[in-house]
């Protein structure tokens, strides 16, 4: 059994819950929210950060990264030609760069903020730094996504999917991010075509439908967040 410590909008969570998807492991969910400090939580993962991996054996994996990681080292192999990562080093390399891109240049320059201010600090007291959203925070962090959006449009003007002819953790990664800024109704997808028609695409994937489902308590969510023709 695969438990995966979780929140619905952390979107490293949400690029682990895609991989395990696409692998076709359905996990155990536990919600964590990693402002509260639980101190059951922390002794898993002293970061406090979400997600966090646990199997029937040793051991804890806490982070994105080092998840994405073990999951292809213990299961990428016997997926064949669906497996996340290339083959070749190069393609390799190409996929780890953007994944890396997402979960640590978009989500510092764009998805962290919008999902911050929007979302968490609703949820947070004074004392743990919640309140009202930082509107300077909040148009920086748009601006920024309008940039990664032009990023993937370049980067898949040229290749059938991110980083190259098939899906990989680079797509899972963008698609992840993306998809809590969309819930919020904060990418305007008119500002490059090419991004959407990608979007569409791995948002149409099983793999997504467990997040399509999910709301937050007292948002509703864009338009276009669970429309697969958007």
């Amino acid at each position: 059994m695969v438990t995966l410590y979780h929140h619905p909008f952390c979107p490293h969570s949400r690029f682990v819950r895609l991989i395990l998807g696409e692998m076709g492991i359905e996990p155990r969910l536990i919600e964590e929210r990693p402002w509260e400090r639980r101190r059951e939580f922390l002794m898993m993962a002293a970061e406090g950060a979400t997600p966090v991996l646990v199997e029937d054996h040793p051991p804890v994996l806490p982070g994105a990264e080092v998840i994405a990681e073990y999951l292809d080292e213990t299961r990428g192999l016997g997926l064949g030609d669906r497996r996340l990562v290339p083959d070749d080093p190069a393609g390799r390399a190409e996929a780890r760069r953007l994944t890396i891109w997402f979960n640590v240049k978009f989500f510092n320059e764009s998805s962290q903020w919008l999902v911050r201010e929007k979302i968490t600090k609703r949820f947070m007291s004074p004392d743990q730094g919640g309140g009202a959203p930082d509107m300077q925070a909040v148009r920086a962090a748009r601006s920024n996504l309008r940039y990664h959006l032009r990023y993937i449009g370049h980067l898949i003007a040229g290749r059938n999917w991110l980083a190259g002819d098939r899906l990989t953790y680079a797509d899972l990664a963008a698609a992840a991010h993306l998809s809590c800024i969309d819930y919020l109704g904060d990418v305007e997808w008119q500002e490059n075509e090419t991004a959407r028609i990608w979007y569409a695409r791995v948002k149409s994937r099983p793999s997504f439908r467990p997040l399509l489902v999910e709301r937050l308590p007292g948002t509703a969510p864009s338009a276009t967040y669970a429309n697969l023709d958007f």
